[in-house]
């Protein structure tokens, strides 16, 4: 099969990884890291306590929300390996951060309710990871026969 083939084409840059998927990729290993370090400052106590002295980088956190963050790293890394999958996880990341932020919007007054120890500056990174799933979600796609990008 000649190198001038569709098929040997595509079979060339079939494994080709694109630009979202690198950030699923990051994202999920930034998630996992960040989730794994907060045990060391909360240790297994107070699971959904609401102590805003329980800080990792000025982000309050306790056990609960260190699982959040620990099960959203595990999907980014599972799922960085497709174009397609990455762009679930861009979806995922983009719907349940969006409700986070605004689920940190209504607590920040109410401790009782704030199951998930979210203080501002947590809120802040949860738009943040919003708006960066729906960047990957929503990434060009790259066209494998040509180099132009059309939308997916």
């Amino acid at each position: 099969m000649s190198a001038s083939t569709p098929a040997a084409r595509t079979a060339g840059t079939a494994t080709a990884r694109q630009p979202h998927q690198y950030l699923a990729l990051v994202i999920g290993i930034a998630y996992l890291v960040v989730g794994l370090a907060g045990f060391l400052v909360t240790g297994f106590d107070g699971f959904t306590e609401h102590d805003h002295s329980q800080t990792l980088l000025g982000f309050a956190i306790n056990p609960l929300h260190n699982i959040v963050h620990i099960v959203i790293g595990l999907l980014g890394i599972a799922l960085w390996s497709s174009a397609s999958r990455a762009r679930t996880y861009g979806w995922l990341l983009f719907v349940g951060y969006g409700a986070t932020f605004v689920y940190g919007l209504i607590v920040a007054n109410n401790p009782d309710a704030n199951i998930l120890n979210i203080n501002g500056a947590d809120n802040w990174l949860h738009a943040v990871s919003a708006l960066a799933g729906l960047a990957i979600a929503l990434w060009p796609r790259r066209d494998r026969t040509s180099s132009t990008t059309v939308r997916a």
